[in-house]
């Protein structure tokens, strides 16, 4: 990606998750960034075409960092952990556009887009679903080994989801932080995860 449309969209992440869509503007951008709205208006051409780069994006994050772990042969359950931890280190460490993401269905859900911007966020959406879809399909097959027990796939889906997107919330960097206490949070979110699914931990 181009140095200066990955910066703006870095910038924008911030504001858009600080503020909310609603309060942020192209002038906040710019200003976080430390350029003219002219540079912003280079690269995107109104606010909402910048929060949706945002969120598809923070998306693309995702899809990349898990990518690798999806298929890995072994039990379901060894994949769906290595899958649920890349995810909640994510929602840590690329939390900013991820509250993007998570904004950008609720104004799906809520009818908040304009109707041009109905296409795109659709489009987005579905991108977001089809990533559900890859843990979906993993629990599921946990389940048939045994190793996981819950009722409705489609529930614990969306139960899941809401721990291991519990990050965003809450999570704020602490002074003196290191990669290990990451990792614990990492870990203890998706204990939490796994026990919701019917399955031990350790």
């Amino acid at each position: 990606m181009d140095g200066s449309r990955a910066d703006i969209l870095s910038a924008a992440a911030h504001c858009f998750s600080e503020r909310g869509y609603a309060a942020s503007s192209i002038d906040d951008v710019a200003r976080r960034l430390g350029a003219t709205k002219g540079r912003v208006y280079h690269h995107f051409s109104s606010k909402g075409d910048l929060f949706a780069q945002v969120f598809r994006t923070g998306m693309d994050m995702n899809f990349e960092a898990i990518r690798p772990f999806a298929n890995k042969p072994g039990r379901a359950i060894d994949v769906w952990r290595a899958m649920a931890e890349v995810h909640v280190r994510q929602m840590v460490t690329t939390r900013h556009f991820q509250r993007v993401v998570w904004e950008g269905v609720e104004m799906h859900l809520r009818g908040s887009t304009t109707p041009e911007q109905r296409s795109v966020y659709n489009e987005l959406v579905e991108y977001r679903t089809a990533y559900s879809k890859m843990f979906r399909t993993v629990i599921e097959r946990a389940r048939r080994e045994g190793d996981m027990l819950f009722d409705n796939a489609s529930i614990a889906t969306q139960v899941m989801f809401i721990a291991m997107n519990s990050p965003i919330f809450w999570y704020s960097p602490r002074s003196g932080e290191t990669a290990d206490d990451i990792e614990r949070i990492v870990r203890q979110v998706v204990d939490f995860a796994q026990g919701g699914l019917g399955s031990r931990t350790g």
